[in-house]
């Protein structure tokens, strides 16, 4: 696919990622973004943030995913962070069960900064390390009932369910526009955020490629 209708899309989904520091939310994201995993990955420091395009139930989707560091000290950034955010990825270490019960704590930060109607999931991240497991899926499962949150298991080293999870996410966030379109007396309403749908446009984003220097990435 050339540059160019990489580019082209339909609707622009604003997406971010929340969870302790060192679950894996940049190697999610990098998996996701540009099939690569970084053995040697450190914390990201402040935002960072990529892009892809993917097809979403026939539309175009320009997924903008933002990454955020986990440590305490760039909890200033909030506010900002959250804005026009449709989707949230709320990622946890299956080997650590404290960043899973750190979770309740995301989530009540996310529900307090980002739109009420916000897309959730809920992903228990390293199931390469099944010997390490420190988090049971049904705990998980019970929790994201509970909390109406969608729930995945993935590991970005393996590659395994990454790309479901984006997509599900993608396309909870889609069905919601649409019927919100659908259900308004007012069809140029669904339009009003630029942060939805961005038809016959195009932006000007900071390059989601990795720099050639980098020799951890692998992909596969």
């Amino acid at each position: 696919m050339d540059r160019r209708a990489e580019e082209e899309y339909d609707y622009l989904f604003k997406v971010v990622m929340i969870g302790d520091s060192g679950v894996g939310k940049s190697n999610l994201l990098s998996r996701f973004t540009r099939n690569e995993f970084c053995l040697e990955s450190k914390s990201t420091i402040g935002v960072e943030f990529a892009t892809r395009t993917v097809e979403v139930e026939g539309r175009r989707v320009k997924a903008q995913i933002w990454d955020t560091a986990g440590q305490e000290r760039y909890r200033a950034i909030t506010s900002a962070y959250y804005r026009g955010a449709l989707g949230a990825l709320l990622v946890y270490d299956l080997t650590k069960p404290i960043s899973f019960e750190n979770v309740r704590r995301w989530l009540k930060e996310l529900r307090d900064h980002a739109d009420a109607n916000i897309a959730i999931m809920l992903i228990g991240n390293k199931t390469d390390l099944k010997h390490l497991r420190g988090v049971a899926t049904e705990d998980a499962q019970v929790f994201a009932e509970n909390e109406s949150l969608s729930f995945i298991e993935t590991s970005a080293l393996q590659s395994t369910n990454v790309h479901k999870a984006f997509h599900t996410i993608l396309s909870h966030i889609y069905r919601f526009i649409s019927k919100k379109s659908l259900s308004s007396s007012h069809p140029s309403s669904s339009s009003s955020s630029s942060n939805i749908i961005k038809q016959g446009n195009t932006i000007t984003l900071a390059p989601s490629h990795p720099n050639p220097n980098h020799s951890c990435c692998t992909s596969s």
